[in-house]
């Protein structure tokens, strides 16, 4: 069984929903990324979700556009982020997915990508942008070295298209709970219970919901939905707002992440 399959098997015996917590990788700069990635981790996160810093984030809003600019212009690049998953490693063996984009991938030679993410210690891969009809070579390479291969459905994903994610599809459905780009909303958008059972009908694996999810109230909301609750922007805000406090994020990352994980507890 992966990492990723026991964190949600767990969660599951504890009668509650995996947490799922995602931060930009580097960001603002690779040690205190690293201290925020721990941070985390001691706060309790079942599964680590690392953006992959881009030039063109096209699934992401404002807050992880910045993210990524931050962390770009701190000087990460591939080989760096693959750095920054060894160091998490020398501490925990939380599961990694990588949240990612097909060019970043693509450029540096899908099989080599693949195997220094698995190396690393990456889990699973989630590329944004590459459609289940065109990722037979991720696939492919994803499976020879053991990575699971983690795609997105949407609100608007027909049945037909559900059948063909879940032949590639493994370790989780990232359900995008309203469509647009990532960040935080107000509300839970609706429709996610009869989007849960409609994903679950054709695709046997955990679901996980993401996209506007912000407090330990949206949590719980999901919670009692899904096997899984992604939160990203109301993380990555924590750093934006003390950046000139870089010391302090790791403790408040913490203090955060703790809080929204009492939501994922099913009542």
């Amino acid at each position: 069984m992966s990492r990723i399959s026991t964190a949600f098997a767990t969660a599951k015996s504890q009668n509650r929903s995996a947490f799922i917590a995602y931060l930009c990788a580097g960001d603002p700069d690779f040690d205190t990324s690293l201290a925020a990635c721990h941070a985390l981790i001691d706060a309790g996160v079942d599964i680590l979700e690392l953006g992959v810093p881009f030039s063109d984030p096209l699934a992401d809003g404002i807050t992880n556009q910045l993210a990524a600019q931050r962390a770009l212009e701190s000087g990460m690049s591939a080989s760096r982020v693959f750095e920054l998953v060894c160091k998490i490693r020398e501490k925990s063996q939380v599961p990694i997915v990588f949240y990612t984009y097909y060019n970043l991938v693509f450029s540096n030679g899908v099989e080599a990508y693949i195997k220094k993410a698995k190396q690393a210690g990456v889990d699973g891969m989630l590329t944004l942008d590459l459609p289940p009809e065109e990722a037979s070579e991720v696939s492919k390479a994803s499976t020879a070295n053991g990575l699971d291969c983690v795609f997105i459905v949407a609100p608007t994903t027909p049945a037909e298209r559900l059948a063909i994610i879940g032949k590639v599809a493994t370790g989780f459905i990232y359900y995008v709970s309203r469509e647009g780009v990532t960040g935080v909303r107000d509300q839970v958008a609706v429709g996610i219970a009869d989007a849960v059972e409609r994903i679950k009908s054709v695709i046997k694996l955990p679901v996980a919901v993401g996209f506007g999810i912000a407090t330990r109230a949206h949590v719980a909301e999901v919670a009692a939905l899904a096997e899984g609750v992604i939160v990203g922007s109301a993380l990555v805000n924590v750093i934006k707002d003390n950046l000139d406090q870089r010391s302090t994020i790791g403790a408040k990352l913490k203090l955060k992440a703790s809080d929204l994980i009492l939501g994922t507890v099913r009542k």
